[in-house]
This record gives structure tokens, sequence and C-alpha cells, in this order.
């Protein structure tokens, strides 16, 4: 599978596993995840492409079960699954990505996980700022993170190691990148 076809299928695949099940005639279970006969057969593709492009995904999107019948994403839904997370505890900092466009909302009322069932923060800089890329002119935030945990806010920890919460109030939030600072978006 050529990388642009790959890159495809997974943005679908994102789509449907996080968002809209529906727009491949698939029917997450209660956890998120799906049937992998009924993906290929709705996809038209194999299940080694599949796996491609489970292998290949740069964020790690993707987990299949242990038995490879089934799928789901491993964070980011807007839709209502279970992904029985355990509650972690989180390094000192983690840190956030988003565009300078929202920082004036963002420092009134705190990270809110909008749509998505978590606010996702990362564990390091550089990948937080290539999430903040992706949205246009980029802002780093440092999330004082062991503060939060100290005042009783819970973190989860995805499958590839993303961070999780429901929600950052702006008194945690340091912001790392000069909100003047422009930062040309590079394709990622």
């Amino acid at each position: 599978m050529l990388k642009e076809e790959r890159k495809k299928y997974s943005k679908f695949l994102s789509l449907i596993l996080r968002h809209h099940p529906e727009v491949a005639n698939l029917t997450l279970d209660s956890h998120g995840w799906a049937d992998i006969d009924n993906l290929l057969i709705n996809l038209n593709i194999t299940k080694a492409d599949l796996i491609e492009i489970v292998e290949n995904d740069s964020k790690g999107r993707y987990i299949i079960s242990k038995d490879g019948k089934s799928i789901r994403a491993n964070y980011g839904h807007s839709i209502d699954v279970n992904l029985n997370l355990k509650i972690t505890n989180p390094p000192l900092y983690l840190y956030h990505g988003t565009s300078i466009d929202n920082i004036d909302s963002i420092m009134e009322k705190g990270i809110l996980s909008m749509q998505r069932q978590y606010v996702h923060l990362s564990q390091n800089y550089d990948t937080a700022l290539k999430v903040g890329l992706r949205h246009g002119e980029a802002i780093v935030l440092k999330i004082s993170a062991q503060e939060m945990v100290h005042n009783g806010m819970e973190f989860f920890k995805s499958e590839n190691g993303i961070y999780l919460t429901k929600y950052v109030p702006n008194n945690y939030i340091t912001v790392l990148e000069n909100a003047k600072l422009k930062i040309k978006q590079k394709k990622l």
C-alpha cells in the first residue's frame, strides 16, 4: 500500500472509530471495538492492509485486540465509549499544543475537552508543538499535572502514551510559546 493511500485510510479509520462508525456501516461495542471482518468488507481492504495501517500510524491511534478480531481507536472519541482507562500518576508537567487563536479562551476557561471525551496532553514539548502546528500558528502550554493530581484531579494514559483528563483549569496552565511568535505550519 502506498504511503498516501495508507494515510487516507488511516484518516478514514479515525473518523469511523472515533466519531462516526455508521459511515462505514459499523457498530462499536460499549468499549469502542469494531469487528475487523465487517470493517474490511466495508473498506474493501485486506487484513494485511489494515495491519500495515495500524503499525505505520505515527500517532499510534489504533489497537487490534489480542485475538485479532477487533480494532478500536486508543483515544480521541467524540462518541461515548468506555476505554477501561486506569487512573495513572502523570509526570510533574505535561504539554498541550494548540493554535494561538485559542489562547484567550483557554486562559479564560481552561482547556476543555470540547467534542471529545478527554483533553489530550503530551509528555513532551515536541509532540505538543506538532499537534499545535496542525491547527495553524502554534502555541505550547505547560500543564502542572502533579499539582492537579494533588488537588484531586484524575489522569489516564492511553495505550499509545497520551495522557487524558476531563478538564484543565486555567490556573494550572503556563504559556510557553510567545503568542506573537509566527510559526510556519509544516506538513506533518
